[in-house]
Formats: structure tokens, sequence, C-alpha cells
């Protein structure tokens, strides 16, 4: 069976400060805050989304950043790593704007660096057709998106089995590393499964990655997902509507929540193409709520 997942549609992880993080994303590396909105389940904190132009599938990092949250833990049973694609030549540019360290896997040089909260990090150059946004880094340099993600597991056997069953290639391994790539992706194509049979579960807090997302390119290919999924015995919820996609989530073996998006209806469907980001926007059933939310919540400055 052939699912039409495209690769991966966002990355959402935990935060402490917003401010510090709509400062890191967008000015040290550059991408768009494409919304400004809340946590469907915890309206008073903010749910920031930054990625390409138009915050295409593939290119969305996004946060609940929750005041003085402790630092996550990092062990199995989570994303180790969110990996993006960055020109051929840059990098020399981005460690002297990121700092950190040059390291060697699959062949290919990858900067690892950390975020704000000690988010786990890389850039990989790749010759990638996608654009980037240019609002605080030149086009030679702009962020692409997403390369992809490595998920740290004490076993990688069910794990893969599923990247399979979802339409993934085992390409390649490396000491404890093994490369999944989905064939005619979406640029934000590769898994790598880092095994580490004897390290301890990770807790989840500061800097952790709450969800890896992939994406599918509408609600009756998300149904078709959702059903295949289900049939294989994972406990799969209903479509949910989160505003600018709907998703489904389903728990792995190794542990990390995966999640599958639609590309429609997009962050635009609630503020025009240039204003992306700027004005706080409410879900619906939120909406009541907003006098209350906006003397509670931190502004963000731009």
């Amino acid at each position: 069976m052939s699912l039409p997942i495209t690769g991966l549609h966002h990355v959402t992880s935990l935060a402490s400060d917003p401010q510090a993080n709509s400062d890191f994303f967008t000015r040290r590396l550059g991408l768009r805050r494409v919304k400004k909105t809340v946590n469907f389940d915890a309206p008073d904190v903010y749910h920031l989304y930054y990625g390409d132009a138009q915050g295409r599938p593939g290119s969305v990092m996004t946060y609940f950043p929750f005041p003085h949250i402790a630092r996550g833990r990092p062990g199995t049973g989570e994303v180790a790593e969110t990996v993006f694609a960055v020109p051929p030549g840059s990098l020399g540019f981005w460690k002297d704007r990121l700092g950190g360290q040059d390291e060697t896997s699959f062949g290919e040089t990858r900067l690892r660096f950390r975020g704000p909260d000690g988010d786990r990090f890389a850039l990989v150059e790749t010759d990638d057709p996608r654009q980037g946004w240019t609002g605080a880094v030149d086009g030679d340099h702009a962020v692409r998106g997403f390369r992809g993600a490595t998920l740290r597991l004490r076993d990688k056997g069910a794990t893969a089995e599923l990247l399979r069953f979802m339409g993934y290639e085992a390409e390649a391994s490396d000491g404890n590393l093994t490369r999944f790539r989905l064939p005619d992706g979406n640029g934000a194509d590769i898994i790598d499964l880092e095994t580490l049979p004897e390290a301890a579960a990770a807790r989840q807090g500061g800097g952790s990655v709450h969800h890896v997302a992939f994406s599918v390119p509408d609600r009756a290919a998300q149904d078709q997902v959702r059903k295949a999924i289900a049939d294989t015995g994972y406990q799969v919820t209903p479509p949910i509507d989160r505003d600018y996609f709907w998703a489904i989530y389903f728990r792995t073996p190794g542990g990390v929540l995966f999640e599958v998006a639609t590309a429609e209806p997009g962050f635009a469907r609630d503020e025009p193409l240039d204003q992306l980001g700027q004005s706080l926007k409410l879900p619906r059933q939120h909406e009541h709520l907003r006098a209350k939310l906006e003397q509670h919540l931190e502004p963000i400055k731009d």
C-alpha cells in the first residue's frame, strides 16, 4: 500500500520564554513568524509558528512557551535533533552566526547548535530548490526548511517497521544511526533512528520536542492514512481541527508522538499573507477570552 505522506509537516516543541523564542527563530535563524496564536488546550499559553514565507509544510517549527518550565532531560523516546536544510557553501556563515560544532555522519557535515532552551538542532548543506525566508538572512544563506529529524530510541525495530509502512525506505547506516528517506518527498523527507539500548528515557520540558508531524495534501489523504495506521493496531485520534490544518495523532512503539497534518487550509486563512504572524489569532472557541488573554499574555516585540 502506498500512503500519501509527503514528508514532514511541522515539529512542535516546548519553550520557556516567548520573547527569547521569537527572537531566536526570527532574528538568529532567520525564519518568518507565520502565526501567533494560543495552545488549544491551554489558551493562556502562546502557540508560535515559524517557517518560510507562507509556512509551507516541511518548513514550520512551532512552540508552546510555558513560562518557568523546567528544562527537559534528553534521552530515549523522543526527537533528539531537528535538522534544517541550508544552501551549499553556507555552513561557514552559519557557524559565525550561531556558533556550534561541526560533525560528520552519512558522509555529510552538519553544524550542530542549541536553541535558547537547550533545543538540539543541526544545519546540513543541500542542493534544495525550496526558497527560504529572507527577512533577516539573505537568500544565499537562508534556511530552506527541514531536512529531517533524528529519533532516539532504545530499540529501533518496531519504529523502523512503522516508517516503512508509512513509505520510508532504509537508505544507510552509520554507527548506531539508521537513515530512512521518503522517495520523491517534499525536501523534509529524512528520518534518522539513533539506537541507544542502555540510555534512560527522556523527560519532557523546555527544549524538548513534543511531537513531530508528517504532511498529507488534504483530508481525504489523511483519512486514508488514518485507516491504514489504525488497521495495523495503533490507537489513532479522530481528525482534530487546528485552524491551519487538520491533525491526527498516535504514539509510536519507541514512545515518540507522531502527528499527520493536512497541507490545507494553511496559515493565510485568517490574515493576509504579507501580515502573517503579526496579530494575535485565537481559535474560535477561545475568541470570547480575547480581552483576558491579551492582558495575560506577555507582549512579543518584533
